[in-house]
């Protein structure tokens, strides 16, 4: 049994195709697909509703709690979690089955932004994801462990509203190899189109600096919890 685990703050664009996108990923096998509601304005959860999802609803404002929730409520021994801007395909279900019963703990998939970014953007996202998965460390937009593994590193850390994905990763690779896998999946560069240049790098460098002390508020977390959305899917 597979739970796909699908995190979501107004995705009403976004939302439906990357459902469509599992479904014609983990195909005929046993799946459910639980959406974690957190708090949207728009027709997330009507969304999530009228495509047979098993919806969970909370109010925090927070990824890692959104993931959190979603992985408490499924009832699978495999989770993957899929960001609600992210398109996954069968290669990325089979080849995480694969490393999960040659004894990997988890694992991610390197990234690929979506539609038209800036020039700048694309230069600094390639430098940084060379090195960011260089050090063998998940993506947000999608991991993936058992269940089993995910109780035991006590999910993801609530206490930090960016950079939990770092810290999950590092967890689950205490328990035994970590793959990253050679498919790439297709995530949103809304937030390259929509923030300028010095924006993005004053947050992510101020992060970056600051650490876990910046982490642990939602406060001058703008770009990511500021709820700004394009008006429509432009993923793929």
């Amino acid at each position: 049994m597979l739970s796909f685990i699908v995190p979501a703050y107004n995705e009403e664009f976004e939302l439906p195709r990357t459902l469509q996108a599992i479904c014609e990923a983990a195909q005929d096998r046993q799946y459910e697909i639980v959406v974690v509601d957190d708090a949207s304005t728009d027709r997330t959860a009507a969304i999530a509703g009228e495509l047979g999802t098993k919806l969970v609803s909370i109010n925090r404002r927070q990824i890692a709690a959104a993931r959190n929730a979603g992985a408490h409520a499924a009832i699978g021994e495999v989770l993957f979690f899929v960001d609600a801007d992210t398109r996954i395909n069968r290669k990325h279900v089979t080849d995480g089955i694969s490393a999960l019963k040659a004894g990997c703990s988890g694992g991610s998939a390197r990234v690929i932004v979506g539609g038209t970014i800036p020039l700048w953007s694309r230069f600094c996202l390639n430098a940084f994801c060379a090195v960011y998965f260089g050090l063998n460390l998940g993506a947000g937009a999608f991991l993936f462990t058992t269940k089993t593994n995910f109780d035991a590193v006590g999910g993801f850390d609530e206490g930090l509203f960016v950079g939990e994905e770092v810290y999950f990763s590092l967890a689950v690779r205490k328990l035994g190899r970590f793959r990253i896998l050679a498919e790439p999946i297709i995530t949103s560069g809304r937030k390259l189109r929509m923030y300028s240049a010095r924006e993005i790098l004053t947050h992510s460098l101020r992060v970056l600096l600051r650490g876990p002390s910046v982490a642990r508020s939602r406060d001058r977390l703008d770009i990511w919890y500021d709820g700004k959305r394009e008006t429509g899917s432009t993923t793929i």
